[in-house]
């Protein structure tokens, strides 16, 4: 099947190293797509929940897809957050085509676009980090609640539902959050005079203009590939969100141009690298992003 090519790909919120994470249908969109840019905008590797004990071939897939594009040439930028927050340390480092840093601005034609993950917005993030581990832990456990009970529901032929959708419908704490969280997001870019604000962080896709009394920004948010299962694309100066669907599920085949799966395992051991990387007592060291 030919590659679609897109200008510009921002995922996030992927959440590698978690049982919600449905990195297989991650792969087949990255093997469906010939990115300029590929940006990965936060939590692709979920350093909070690491545990050597999964790390499913699947999930490590993802990350010879993700090297594959580097080694072509693809500009690769992988922006830090919270749950991979432990990679802050080594912010703006650089090899090759690839760069790891905390917020990134691109000029896309005659406009700018400001990328980050938005954590920064998170004031249980910044004040009660141990609660919002805590809630990480309580939402993989209801993803996989949720994932028994959409597997009951596609035997006996009914629709599937998400928990968390629900319960973020329902308080009107979630829903002003969310709101709080593009305004804020919105009026910072609009003070900084970008075009586009792009931001993952709050699972919750997004393509909008907002308008203040100080001007206007398109606000967009990448989704996540825990529920969601959603992508930014920017392509002929205009931004889609791109949502997964059943079309690419099939054969998980290497198509002839994956890198030696065993040479790039010895190169790139995750697992050992994040066991050595986790270490509780490393959080906090360093600052949050500054902004703008």
């Amino acid at each position: 099947m030919a590659k679609r090519e897109v200008e510009v790909v921002v995922i996030s919120d992927v959440h590698l190293g978690t049982y919600g994470c449905h990195a297989k249908e991650l792969l087949q969109y990255l093997k469906s797509i010939k990115p300029g840019i590929l940006i990965l905008n936060g939590d692709i590797i979920d350093i909070w929940q690491f545990s050597k004990s999964y790390w499913p071939e699947s999930h490590m897939k993802v990350l010879r897809r993700i090297m594959k594009f580097i080694t072509e040439g693809v500009p690769v930028y992988y922006l830090t957050g919270n749950h991979d927050e432990m990679l802050r340390k080594f912010s703006d480092l650089t090899i090759g085509s690839f760069q790891l840093t905390d917020k990134l601005v691109l000029e896309l034609g005659d406009k700018k676009a400001w990328f980050f993950h938005g954590d920064v917005f998170d004031v249980t993030m910044q004040h009660s980090k141990w609660l919002a581990k805590l809630g990480a832990v309580g939402y993989d456990t209801l993803i996989l609640l949720n994932s028994f009970v959409n597997w009951l529901l596609t035997l006996m032929k009914k629709e599937k539902m998400s928990f968390s959708k629900k319960i973020k419908a329902k308080f009107k704490d979630a829903v002003k959050f969310i709101n709080d969280f593009e305004i804020t997001a919105a009026e910072l870019a609009i003070d900084q005079g970008y075009s586009y604000v792009v931001c993952g962080h709050i699972h919750q896709p997004e393509n909008r203009q907002i308008r203040t009394e100080q001007g206007s920004v398109l606000y967009l948010n990448s989704g996540d590939w825990v529920e969601n299962l959603t992508a930014l694309e920017y392509h002929g100066g205009t931004w889609n969100i791109y949502k997964y669907t059943s079309e690419f599920h099939g054969a998980d085949s290497d198509d002839g141009d994956q890198l030696d799966a065993e040479d790039l395992n010895l190169k790139l051991d995750i697992k050992t690298m994040l066991g050595q990387f986790y270490n509780p007592g490393l959080s906090g060291q360093k600052p949050g992003i500054p902004f703008p």
